[in-house]
Order: C-alpha cells, then sequence, then structure tokens
C-alpha cells in the first residue's frame, strides 16, 4: 500500500551510487588495478554490478572471494583500491539523466536534502562536487560517517537528526533493498528508482512506496501520494 504520510515530508535523503550517479565504470575500473597489481584475475563489470551498494569493505571483499583469493589478502587490497580510486574517482561515470530535475523539483517543494551513501565520504564529496551534484545537498554523509552501514537504518537516523526533521517526515530516494531496507527500520518512507544496481536483482521486488523510471518524476509522485 502507498505510504500514508502522518504529517507533510520535511526533508529527503537521497542515494548516490545507482540513484544519482551510474559510477560502475569507476568501480570495475578501480577493481580491475587492485587485481592486476595483486597478481589476480579480472572480473566483469556485470559481476562488480551485483557487489555494489554495502561499502568498499563489501566490494573488495566480495570480488575477492569471487576471484578466489584468500581473506588474508584484503589489507594490501584495500590499500590498492583505495589509491586507484582516488585517482579515477568520476572518470568513467555519468549522472543518471533526470537525477538533476529530480532534485531541483525536491529543493523546489522546500525539502531539505542530504546525501547518505555507502562510499568513503571523501569519495562521495569528491564525485558530487565533479558531477555538479553538491550545491543540491545541505549535508554528504558517507559510509564511513557512523558505526553501522545501510541497511542498518542508524546512518538514517542520524542523518535525521543532524537535519533536525522526523524520519516519518524524510523521504528515503534509493535504488536498492538497501535503501528500502534501512528506511522502513528507520521509519521513513521510501521511494526507489528502477535503472539502479539492487545486487542484480529486480528493485520492483523490494517493499517500497513507489518506484521511478527517472528521478524526474518525483515531483509527480510527491502530487500523486499527497493527492
Amino acid at each position: 500500500m502507498p505510504f500514508a504520510a502522518p504529517q507533510p515530508l520535511l526533508a529527503a535523503i537521497v542515494d548516490l551510487d545507482g540513484t544519482l550517479v551510474d559510477t560502475l565504470g569507476d568501480f570495475h575500473a578501480a577493481l580491475s588495478e587492485m587485481l592486476h597489481g595483486l597478481g589476480l584475475p579480472p572480473v566483469s563489470a556485470e559481476v562488480v554490478a551485483g557487489f555494489i551498494g554495502k561499502g568498499s569493505e563489501h566490494l573488495i571483499r566480495q570480488t575477492l572471494a569471487h576471484v578466489g583469493a584468500p581473506a588474508a589478502l584484503y589489507e594490501r587490497a584495500w590499500d590498492r583500491y583505495q589509491a586507484a580510486y582516488r585517482g579515477l574517482n568520476g572518470r568513467l561515470s555519468a549522472v543518471y539523466p533526470g537525477a538533476q530535475e529530480g532534485m531541483a523539483q525536491l529543493a523546489g517543494r522546500g525539502l531539505r536534502l542530504a546525501c547518505l551513501t555507502n562510499k568513503p565520504g571523501e569519495f562521495a564529496r569528491d564525485l558530487l562536487a565533479t558531477k555538479g551534484l553538491a550545491p543540491a545537498f545541505e549535508l554528504v554523509f558517507g559510509g564511513d560517517a557512523f558505526e553501522r552501514k545501510k541497511p542498518d537504518p542508524l546512518p538514517l537516523l542520524r542523518t535525521c537528526e543532524a537535519l533536525g526533521v522526523p524520519p516519518q517526515a524524510t523521504l528515503v530516494v534509493g535504488d536498492s533493498r538497501n535503501d528500502a531496507a534501512a528506511a522502513r527500520a528507520a521509519g521513513c518512507p521510501v521511494v526507489l528508482v528502477t535503472y539502479g544496481y539492487n545486487h542484480g536483482e529486480p528493485v520492483r521486488g523490494v517493499d517500497a512506496d513507489g518506484y521511478l523510471e527517472s528521478l524526474a518524476q518525483i515531483g509527480g509522485w510527491l502530487d500523486e501520494r499527497a493527492g
């Protein structure tokens, strides 16, 4: 059933990878450099897409496991991955069509906006700036900002606190079951875009309050739910 807001929405918390920016190219290139440097076989971009969404630690561990590398290589892999990603952040990624329009629609309704991602904060802030999305957000929190990451609700709850708005008045916008699970546990309404990663699974199978083919549709979705 559609979410029946107990009060008007005051803010929106928006995911980054797979929601605002298609970063698969960056991830794949950084992991390829990491694997090559460790003398390990490459992985395809399609495989990498299934690992996106739970932070860099998960991405690296899953990639190492996929190529049959020992878990003991993780620390070396982390250092190589971080160095590689820092050097190419944003170079092989693209803002999704409709993302800028969607943010403008949310801002035009007076909603306070925060970007919350499991991506390290340094990389998130640099990517938003590089892609011209930084001015849209009052706050940006990465996966290293809090003790736990999505799908735990803690990052959403802390972001709501920082914005000074209650969870039930804060819309979560994401692309995966991680975003939806965190939103449900935090008591936030949630809408998912259908073009993101979602660990390689169809996003319409995830419990959410709505689905968007483009973020440019979010204004219409808000109007429909309010009506």
